[in-house]
């Protein structure tokens, strides 16, 4: 007999981002800026220092620690790991039983949904008002009548860039027993984090990434900080060595230096205001056509019944962003970056005419 497939895996696909080689690439929110030379003088010798015959720190204690001087949270509440896909897929897969109802919101992160599949629960998808924000009573309707287990969603919202405000986040934690996820990954570039009210929830795990403000996605490292309960589960669940000595060296050296942090949020910030601003007098230039949304991320996120043209237009020549049917997500870049783009999407509307 031939070995066949069980059926929740049988159809999957990998994963392929935009293959090829473009002059710009605005497409998956990382971020423009490189280490600077006194930084990648930390890093190596960091890196030096590893103990290549060894395993990794299975706590990644003094990384945890550093993550925890610069947000201000205790260290005992914070569990690393390899990037907020891995804890995204340990929380489904450790606190979802077969069968059990996971509710996202719509649009988000689709690796949610993803993930909770693997695990055999439910997914549930509830969609957002029109212009993209949340009736959190229809939310906590939602996951009382339908008994979920867990609700997960980004604020700031990826890819809509809006955010909830914390206000809101309260009411949802409080007034349901499912575990809330909260994943903070784009949280830096706005003001509504819950991460210093997060010990005082027992349903309440956030996430957090150092792959968009922090400018290193190579590194694939992220954060979930909880209570004490919370975090004794996820660091028993988790691999014992997730988190590779490299990363977690590289991580601390990073972590440490607040001041590099403000300074690259402050120029991320910049970018994005710029590349929005200059997106609205494209708006205010071509009203019918094209519709900005918001910007309270490290993108900015727009409507057009022509993006799949302008997306197509772009890639011609050799700018590439993010397109969802009829909206683009365009990372803010570098000053040449953001400046490209808008001379082609102006170039695009003119030709047009």
């Amino acid at each position: 007999m031939a070995y066949e497939l069980n059926k929740k895996i049988r159809d999957l696909t990998p994963y392929e981002p935009i293959n090829g080689s473009y002059k710009i690439r605005l497409d998956a929110n990382e971020s423009f800026i490189t280490p600077s030379e006194e930084m990648r003088a930390k890093i190596e010798k960091a890196v030096m220092e590893v103990s290549f015959n060894r395993y990794p720190d299975p706590n990644a204690t003094e990384l945890c620690q550093a993550f925890a001087d610069s947000y201000s949270v205790k260290p005992g509440l914070v569990t690393a790991g390899n990037g907020s896909d891995e804890l995204i897929s340990v929380i489904m897969t450790s606190f979802l039983q077969k069968g059990d109802k996971v509710l996202t919101l719509a649009p988000d992160f689709s690796m949610y949904a993803f993930y909770a599949e693997l695990a055999e629960g439910e997914i549930l998808k509830l969609p957002k008002n029109p212009d993209f924000t949340i009736d959190i009573d229809g939310v906590i309707s939602k996951v009382k009548a339908e008994d979920v287990k867990i609700v997960i969603f980004s604020n700031p919202c990826n890819p809509t860039s809006k955010v909830i405000k914390k206000e809101e986040v309260r009411k949802l934690i409080e007034s349901v027993d499912a575990l809330v996820v909260l994943d903070e990954a784009y949280m830096d570039f706005s003001t509504e984090s819950l991460l210093a009210e997060v010990e005082e929830y027992d349903n309440l795990i956030i996430l957090r990434t150092c792959s968009k403000a922090v400018g290193m996605a190579a590194i694939r490292l992220g954060f979930a900080i909880a209570n004490e309960k919370l975090t004794r589960v996820l660091k028993a669940v988790k691999s014992p060595y997730n988190v590779n000595s490299v990363t977690q060296a590289i991580g601390e050296a990073i972590l440490s230096d607040k001041e590099y942090l403000k300074a690259g949020i402050a120029r991320i910030n910049a970018s994005r205001d710029e590349l929005f601003s200059e997106l609205k007098l494209v708006e205010k230039a071509n009203p019918d056509e094209i519709e900005i949304i918001a910007a309270e991320a490290n993108f900015v996120y727009l409507k057009s019944e022509k993006a799949v043209k302008i997306f197509e237009y772009l890639m011609e020549n050799s700018v590439v962003v993010r397109c969802f049917g009829e909206y683009l997500r365009i990372t803010a870049g570098r000053n040449y970056e953001n400046a490209e783009v808008i001379r082609l999407i102006k170039k695009y509307f003119k030709e047009q005419k």
